[in-house]
């Protein structure tokens, strides 16, 4: 993963600084170009690191980082016909983003949260990596429209030295707090890298630090939380841990909570997540739940002895046992054949079920002549 963020902030320093990829936005999707990927063009120009969530009216929206003069900005998309079609409906240009932007996150609130009531969309974001000398942030915007206009809301972390703060996610525990998860380079070399939480009751003031995932081997690198709450009331997180020197390295791993705060003994690596047949996802991991049904992809599918799978980038794993036992692999709805380790093919895509959990969206990446381009399909689960 350490090589992979480098080499990723070298490209968005070149993209930040010669604009080469960045393209003005189509405000309807278009039709695929050429790219090996399948699916429909969420839109022709750079859009890393998409994600997509369904808000309570029914409406899905859908983000992606893009650059442009000013620097990086987040891009919000919508769909009201359940992912047939996107428009885009707004975007966030943070000053800071000038200095690089990563990892962005989407989340409706459930409850009134501070002054903000529910159905409230907040965005948070990795930004400063590029900057001199710098301390990155994860920065957190809010929308009352659903993405349409956006303001800045607050910071749950500064970085205390050069060290990188990547790939947030936000949830609520079972306290009705809202919880910043993110992946936190500042504490080598005791942690390579590690991932951490914190709680505020009203988006702006942020309290305790608090370790979720901190292997006692320094070389490790958990990564990439992902947080979702099941009908069972419990709550699940996936990330990928680097770093281990062996077949598994940067596979997909998963962790419970009954309160959405306490995950356990942080030391403890988590489980990983494997098929029925002991394939499992190496890179990048993302879930999605709708009712006691969850669904992952990871960027590379490996097979038990740690062989790229013919279907990597073409397959999803489905589980309907509350993510513990097997998982079941079935084809993904955007193929992405065998996708490398890199920052743009099949790299942290998107999954959203419909609500009756019988097909499912996603919105994966891939090069289209030298851009990151978004793509998006609906497959059957």
């Amino acid at each position: 993963m350490l090589r992979r963020l480098l080499a990723l902030t070298s490209v968005l320093a070149l993209l930040m600084t010669t604009n080469a990829v960045a393209t003005a936005s189509s405000p309807e999707s278009t039709g695929d170009v050429g790219a090996q990927a399948t699916g429909k063009l969420l839109r022709d120009g750079t859009g890393l690191y998409p994600r997509a969530i369904r808000l309570s009216n029914g409406t899905i929206v859908a983000s992606v980082v893009d650059f442009d003069a000013r620097g990086g900005v987040g891009v919000i998309y919508h769909s009201t016909d359940n992912g047939a079609n996107f428009r885009q409906v707004g975007a966030i240009h943070d000053q800071a983003a000038s200095g690089g932007l990563c990892c962005t996150s989407l989340f409706e609130l459930p409850h009134q949260i501070g002054t903000m009531p529910a159905g409230t969309l907040l965005w948070a974001a990795s930004i400063g990596q590029n900057a001199p000398n710098r301390r990155m942030t994860i920065s957190l915007w809010r929308s009352p429209d659903r993405g349409v206009s956006w303001s800045y809301l607050s910071v749950c972390r500064v970085a205390h030295n050069t060290g990188g703060l990547w790939e947030p996610e936000l949830s609520v525990n079972a306290a009705g707090e809202l919880v910043c998860h993110y992946s936190d380079e500042t504490r080598q070399p005791q942690f390579s890298q590690l991932l951490v939480e914190t709680y505020s009751r009203d988006g702006i003031h942020w309290g305790t630090i608090y370790n979720t995932v901190a292997s006692r081997t320094p070389g490790h690198r958990p990564g990439m939380p992902v947080v979702r709450r099941l009908n069972n009331g419990t709550w699940y997180m996936s990330y990928e841990i680097c770093g281990t020197g062996n077949q598994f390295d940067c596979a997909a791993y998963y962790r419970t909570s009954r309160d959405g705060g306490n995950w356990g003994d942080p030391a403890l690596l988590g489980t990983m997540v494997r098929s029925r047949t002991n394939q499992y996802f190496t890179h990048a991991p993302t879930i999605a739940a709708v009712g006691g049904r969850l669904v992952m992809v990871g960027q590379q599918l490996r097979e038990a002895n740690g062989a790229i799978s013919g279907g990597s980038g073409r397959t999803v794993m489905v589980n309907d046992q509350g993510g513990g036992g097997g998982w079941n692999s079935i084809g993904s709805p955007v193929a992405v054949p065998s996708p490398p380790n890199n920052y743009c093919p099949n790299y942290s895509s998107a999954l959203l079920p419909s609500v009756d959990g019988r097909s499912l969206l996603e919105i994966a990446t891939d090069y289209d002549r030298n851009v990151c381009k978004p793509y998006y399909a609906t497959g059957p689960m």
